[in-house]
This record gives structure tokens, C-alpha cells and sequence, in this order.
């Protein structure tokens, strides 16, 4: 499936998995009345939070759609950064009001922190460089004990790596671990390993960056949901949940796909 149409077919239908009441007039939505929301990223996750190379600011697909959201909800964004492996404490503590990072919805996160509804339904691939033919697929991947992968700790992708891809031992010595997702795509590049399990928004916008660097190989290992990250109990959580569902139903999602995933060169 091309990745285009996966990523047009998926995040159209994230309104109809929900029974949550629709806005399409946005006069009707909640009104925060100029509050702050303190929201919080790591711009280390193109197209999704990144740097602009030109800038230095951070920019992105989240950024883009929270700061939509805000507006539409009367509020206003105060935008703060955060490493991966410290932001759902952080949220879950008080320190942010709201987090993203394309973080995967799951059970084990519910516990700690709330999730907004998916604003996104993305799958796993295989990213590799563009010239790699040792393997096609992960059964050919895991059978060559030589071949390493590139992973973040604590992320959807590490774990896909381990229970879908390798023998479940979260310790195997094939996963080779970096501080940010971005220094694991480095490493790829450089051939320090083999392989970086990626969502397809994010594979789309780090194949349109480097073209002719990389490429997509086998089938997806999994699907997941991203949303974003709220303190338990928050207040927030049903007003952005209605900013996502109105943005969907006038066609801003489907905008802001096009311009992060399709359109954006650096």
C-alpha cells in the first residue's frame, strides 16, 4: 500500500472510531477564554516536531495542529521542550498542561497520564538505506545475526523491535540504543545499523528529506494511534478532543498532511 493513501485512508476514519459528539459549526466548541496551555515536545521527530534548519525554530505537524487547536478553543500555546524519555512523567506530574511527540496510545500509558483521541493512525515499517538488498522483510531481517537495528528506548518502535521483529529478550544485543530518534536515523545513514522501525508519517517525511538516501521495505508490523498527552484528569482533554473531531470534519487535517507529508522539502 502507498504510503499516501494509507496515511489519507487512516487518518479519515479516526472521527468514526470514537462516539464523540461532532462540531462541525466551530462556534460551538468549548471556549477556554484566553487561557495558557503548556504544551510540551521534543522537535527531535520529523514531520512531526523538528527543527528548521533555516531558523531554528521549532516546527511541525504537531505544531501546527496544537496551535490550531488552541486557537479554536480561544486559548494560548506556551511551548516548552522536553526529552522522550522524561515528557509523560512530566505531564503526568503537572508540569505540562499537554505532550506530543507522536506518542502511541496503549494501555500501559493509560495508567499513568490521558490521551486525547487519535489525531493520527500511522503503522510500523522498516526503514533501511536505499541500496540495502541483504533482506526484504523482517523474517529475512531477524534470521541475519549480523544486522542491527536502530531504536529509542521506551518507544513504540523498541518494542516492535523486540517482540516483532526479534525474539522478545528486551536486552537483545542487536538493538542498538540512542537518546533521540533522529540520532538513530543518523546512525542508519551512516550504517552504524541495519534497519530503524518507523511509523509511516514520519518515514514519508525523513525519505522526502533525504532523497535517495532511504527506503521502505516488507509489510507494516503494526499499527498504532497517536495522541496527544494530558495531566489525569484534565480538564482539556474534552475540548481537544472536539478541536480534533472539527478539524477533521472541515478538512484541516487533511491540509496539514499534505503540507508536512507531501509538500515540505528542508
Amino acid at each position: 500500500m502507498k504510503l499516501s493513501n494509507f496515511l489519507i485512508t487512516a487518518i479519515t476514519s479516526v472521527a468514526t472510531l470514537f462516539s464523540i459528539p461532532t462540531f462541525a459549526d466551530t462556534s460551538t466548541l468549548p471556549d477556554l477564554n484566553g487561557r495558557t496551555i503548556v504544551a510540551v515536545t521534543e522537535n527531535a521527530y520529523s514531520p512531526l516536531n523538528f527543527i528548521d534548519p533555516e531558523t531554528g525554530d521549532g516546527i511541525g505537524w504537531e505544531y501546527d495542529a496544537f496551535n490550531e487547536i488552541a486557537s479554536r478553543l480561544n486559548a494560548k500555546v506556551d511551548w516548552k521542550l522536553s526529552s522522550w524519555d522524561t515528557m509523560i512523567q512530566a505531564v503526568k506530574q503537572g508540569q505540562f498542561d499537554v505532550g506530543m511527540d507522536g506518542i502511541t496510545i496503549n494501555e500501559e500509558r493509560k495508567k499513568e497520564i490521558d490521551f486525547s483521541i487519535p489525531y493520527m493512525i500511522s503503522q510500523q515499517f522498516m526503514l533501511v538505506r536505499n541500496k540495502e538488498d541483504r533482506f526484504s522483510d523482517h523474517t529475512e531481517f531477524a534470521k541475519n545475526n549480523d544486522l542491527l537495528i536502530g531504536a529509542q528506548p521506551g518507544t513504540t518502535n523498541f518494542y516492535v523491535a523486540v517482540y516483532n521483529v526479534l525474539d522478545g529478550n528486551e536486552n537483545n544485543s542487536r538493538i542498538q540504543l540512542f537518546e533521540t530518534f533522529g540520532a538513530s536515523v543518523q546512525a542508519l545513514k551512516t550504517g552504524d545499523v541495519d534497519m530503524v522501525l518507523m511509523d509511516a508519517s514520519s518515514a514519508r517525511g525523513y525519505i522526502g528529506a533525504n532523497p535517495g538516501q532511504f527506503k521502505l521495505v516488507g509489510d507494516p508490523l503494526g499499527t498504532e494511534e497517536f495522541g496527544f498527552i494530558l495531566t489525569p484528569n484534565s480538564d482539556l482533554t474534552p475540548a481537544i478532543n472536539a478541536a480534533i473531531i472539527s478539524m477533521k470534519e472541515d478538512g484541516t487535517l487533511d491540509m496539514l498532511n499534505k503540507k508536512w507529508f507531501f509538500d515540505y522539502n528542508n
